[in-house]
């Protein structure tokens, strides 16, 4: 299962991310989305879980959970074409 969650704090490493999560079940995958030109965090990122309770339970968890100042937005992520446009 592969999750969005946005409002990071920039400071937030993807060990730390993955870290958040795995109290949860198991993370296959963790990424912080950085600008391709600075470097620096977008502010969001995407976790993969390798089961659909365990990502169902973080979401639940985690959603709207303050972390270091920021309430945490978290959901299942969408696929691209069903993002909107900006």
């Amino acid at each position: 299962m592969k999750i969005y969650v946005g409002n990071l704090p920039f400071k937030i490493s993807q060990g730390e991310l993955a870290e958040m999560f795995e109290a949860h079940g198991a993370v296959t995958d963790a990424v912080i989305i950085t600008d391709r030109d600075t470097g620096r965090s977008k502010g969001f990122g995407f976790i993969e879980m390798s089961e659909l309770e365990a990502g169902n339970a973080a979401i639940h968890a985690l959603n709207g959970k303050e972390f270091d100042g920021r309430a945490l937005t978290v959901n299942e992520a969408r696929p691209k074409e069903d993002r909107p446009r900006r």
